[in-house]
């Protein structure tokens, strides 16, 4: 699943083919993504120039001429690609966004659980509302964590995944944040301390600047022709490494389920004490 990383190269590999392009319209193949597509998306978009493409959370803002926004969502296994509008389309290739170079922004969706949204004017989308901080802004620091996590009995894994403290820290940056910051991912986030939170904070922010970095250097794969996803590798800590050694302490890697997603950790790297409930 694209994560706030991937959705930030995303951005950032589409942003200088696509802004400033005018939109000549839109091809619907399938509509039913997780949220029915708008039927009149082609008429909606002819003619409407492209000013920026922004992010929230793991939403992609295309900012249009006259002050609305086209809304896209990932979903689990959605993808963006530019590509020659003549170009035959593959299986699961939904919808085109046509440019007025003889280009088009392919949306490519297996699962069909992404989205394409339109806020109207300046109004948020409910879907934008009521988000928390972006984890590489100012607005969020260790204070934040402390506010979010006093008194509670949740565990800090889920409390950092909960999009109303923080937004886009999804299950692989969860578990790789905690890591770096030594908690343990079912620690009840009222027993952290505040310099624990703060270490963990700071850790959720280096954690997704190395990702974007790292995804910095397949920019050029968002204009190729095969769709393939331009996501890059990475070198996981605890992520998916179930029994494998630490690259720490050499301790084997433990899983277990949380919230009904899979945490990993180092039980001595990330000794801590365990929340009641997971």
């Amino acid at each position: 699943m694209p994560e706030l990383p991937e959705v930030e190269t995303t951005r950032r590999g589409i942003l200088p083919h696509i802004k400033g392009r005018t939109l000549t319209g839109a091809v619907v193949r399938n509509g039913q993504l997780r949220w029915v597509v708008r039927s009149d998306l082609d008429h909606w978009l002819k003619g409407r120039q492209i000013d920026d493409v922004e992010r929230r959370a793991k939403y992609l803002l295309l900012r249009l001429a006259g002050g609305d926004t086209l809304i896209i969502h990932l979903g689990m296994s959605g993808s963006l690609r530019l590509v020659d509008a003549d170009l035959p389309p593959r299986k699961h290739d939904h919808i085109d966004l046509l440019l007025d170079n003889g280009m088009a922004l392919r949306y490519h969706d297996p699962r069909r659980f992404g989205a394409f949204l339109d806020q109207i004017g300046d109004q948020p989308h409910p879907r934008l509302a009521g988000l928390g901080p972006e984890p590489l802004s100012d607005d969020f620091n260790g204070a934040t964590l402390v506010k979010a996590a006093k008194g509670k009995r949740v565990a800090i894994k889920k409390l950092i995944m909960n999009n109303a403290v923080v937004v886009g820290v999804g299950n692989i940056y969860a578990n790789e944040a905690l890591f770096m910051a030594g908690l343990h991912p079912a620690t009840a986030a009222g027993d952290c301390s505040a310099e624990q939170l703060q270490r963990l904070a700071d850790a959720i922010k280096k954690v997704l600047a190395k990702a974007i970095e790292m995804g910095g250097t397949t920019l050029r794969d968002f204009v190729r022709e095969d769709g393939s996803p331009g996501y890059f590798a990475q070198t996981l800590q605890v992520y998916d490494r179930a029994d494998q050694p630490c690259r720490a302490c050499g301790t084997p890697i433990h899983r277990i389920i949380l919230g009904q997603r899979a945490s990993y950790y180092c039980p001595v790297c990330q000794a801590a004490r365990k929340a009641k409930s997971p």
